[in-house]
C-alpha cells in the first residue's frame, strides 16, 4: 500500500476534474473531500505572509525548452519547464501584483488539494495574491541566485512565501516545476499539464529513480540557462533549496554541480529504493561520499522516521560542512505556503484540526513562518553573501 509518508520522492495519479477525481477515491477519502468542499465565505481571503526584507519585488514567469531531451513522461522530443523568478525591483509603480496561481492552474489545483492536502475544494486559489509585481524592472546590482525545487506532486507556486522573503532580502529566486509529476503546470499556448507518472512510481524503484534523474537533469538545464534570464545575476554565488523530493533534488544537485555553492534540503530523503527485494536502500552519492560545500538538512518532529535518520546520518558521518535542524510541533508541509494557509482555513472552519496537524502540525504560523524564513535566509547569507 502506498502511504503519504512513502510519497516523498514521487506522486500519485490524479485527474484534473474534481468529479472524476472523487470517482477514483476510496469512499472514506471521497467523503472527506466532499466535507471540505464548502465554498469559503466571500469575506475570506487567503493571504500569503508579507516578505520581511527591504526590497520591493518583481516577478517573471518563464517557459524554457530543453531541445533534444526526451520527456520521459509524455514522450515529447523536448523537455519543457516552467519557472517563476522573484527578484528585487527598481520600481513597482504602474505594475500589478501577480496572483499566486494562474486561473487555469488554480482551477486544476482545487481537486488535487481536496484529495491530497484535505483543503476545501471551494477556495479560489487564483484570488490569492503574491507581494510581487509582474514584470517590474529589476533593481540594479548583481544578485546571488537561488533555485527552488518543490516536493513531489506540489507545484512551484506552493513555495511562493519563502521565495518572496528571500528575494526581498536581495536574492534572485528561480522556482522550478517538474512537469509530468506536478499537480498542474500551466504552459502558455498548450494544454494544462497534469500528473502523468504512473501510480506505481512511489514503490517502483526503477520509476522512482527515473523521476529523480529527470529532476536532476532539470536542475542542470536551468543552471545552463541562468545567463539568459535577463536579470543582473552573480553566477559565482548560486544556491539551491527544495522541499521533500525537491529537498532531495537540492542536495544531490549540490553534489553534481560545482557551480552550486550551498544547499538546503527541507525534509527530503537521501536514498533510492532498492532494485532487488531484500536489499537495503541505496544512498544518493552525496550521502555516500559527503559534501565539501555547505548543506543544511531541515526536518520536522512530526514527519521524522528511520529512513530520514539513516540517510541523513550517513551524510552527517562524513563530517563535512553539513548540519541538521528540526522544527518542533510541525509536520511535513510546514515548509510550504500551507504552513501559513492551513491555519487560516482552520480558523475559518473549513479545515479540521486533525487535517491541519497532518499537513503542517499544530505549530502557530506566527512561530513557524519566521523561524523557517530566518533559518533558510541566514544559512544562505552565511554561505553566499560573505
Amino acid at each position: 500500500m502506498v502511504t503519504r509518508r512513502s510519497f516523498l520522492t514521487s506522486t500519485i495519479a490524479l485527474t484534473t476534474s474534481a468529479t472524476a477525481l472523487a470517482a477514483t477515491m476510496p469512499a472514506a477519502t471521497a467523503a472527506r473531500a466532499a466535507s471540505t468542499s464548502t465554498s469559503p465565505s466571500p469575506d475570506l481571503t487567503l493571504r500569503l505572509p508579507a516578505p520581511t526584507g527591504p526590497h520591493r519585488l518583481g516577478v517573471r514567469t518563464l517557459h524554457l525548452i530543453d531541445r533534444g531531451r526526451v520527456d520521459p513522461w509524455n514522450g515529447s522530443p523536448d523537455r519543457e519547464l516552467m519557472l517563476t523568478v522573484f527578484y528585487p525591483a527598481r520600481s513597482t509603480r504602474g505594475y500589478r501584483r501577480a496572483p499566486q496561481m494562474t486561473a487555469r492552474a488554480a482551477e486544476s489545483f482545487k481537486g488535487f488539494a481536496a484529495y491530497y492536502h484535505h483543503l476545501p475544494a471551494g477556495v479560489d486559489w487564483s484570488a490569492t495574491l503574491t507581494h510581487s509585481y509582474a514584470d517590474a524592472p529589476p533593481a540594479p546590482g548583481s544578485r546571488p541566485v537561488l533555485l527552488y525545487s518543490p516536493g513531489g506532486t506540489d507545484p512551484r507556486t506552493l513555495g511562493t512565501g519563502l521565495a518572496e522573503d528571500l528575494a526581498s532580502h536581495g536574492y534572485v529566486v528561480v522556482t522550478i516545476d517538474h512537469p509530468g509529476e506536478t499537480s498542474e503546470v500551466d504552459i502558455p499556448g498548450s494544454e494544462l499539464r497534469t500528473i502523468q507518472i504512473p501510480p506505481t512510481t512511489p514503490t517502483d524503484p526503477v520509476l522512482s529513480r527515473l523521476m529523480m534523474s529527470t529532476r536532476f537533469a532539470d536542475v542542470r538545464f536551468v543552471l545552463s540557462q541562468l545567463k539568459a534570464l535577463g536579470l543582473p545575476l552573480d553566477l559565482r554565488r548560486i544556491g539551491i533549496y527544495g522541499h521533500s523530493a525537491g529537498g532531495s533534488t537540492a542536495a544531490q544537485g549540490l553534489y553534481e554541480n560545482r557551480a552550486i555553492k550551498s544547499a538546503v534540503n527541507l525534509e527530503g530523503y537521501l536514498d533510492f529504493l532498492p532494485l532487488q527485494p531484500g536489499e537495503p536502500d541505496e544512498l544518493y552519492p552525496i550521502a555516500q561520499h559527503g559534501s565539501d560545500r555547505p548543506l543544511l538538512l531541515a526536518g520536522t518532529d512530526g514527519f521524522r522516521d528511520a529512513r530520514f535518520d539513516s540517510s541523513w546520518s550517513a551524510l552527517l558521518a562524513h563530517r563535512g560542512p553539513v548540519r541538521r535542524t528540526e522544527v518542533a510541533h510541525a509536520n511535513h508541509w510546514v515548509f510550504t505556503d500551507l504552513g501559513a494557509l492551513a491555519p487560516q482555513l482552520q480558523a475559518a472552519g473549513l479545515m479540521t484540526a486533525e487535517d491541519r496537524t497532518s499537513q503542517v502540525g499544530a505549530v502557530d504560523p506566527a512561530i513557524s513562518v519566521p523561524l523557517i524564513r530566518r533559518t533558510v535566509r541566514s544559512f544562505f547569507d552565511r554561505t553566499l553573501k560573505r
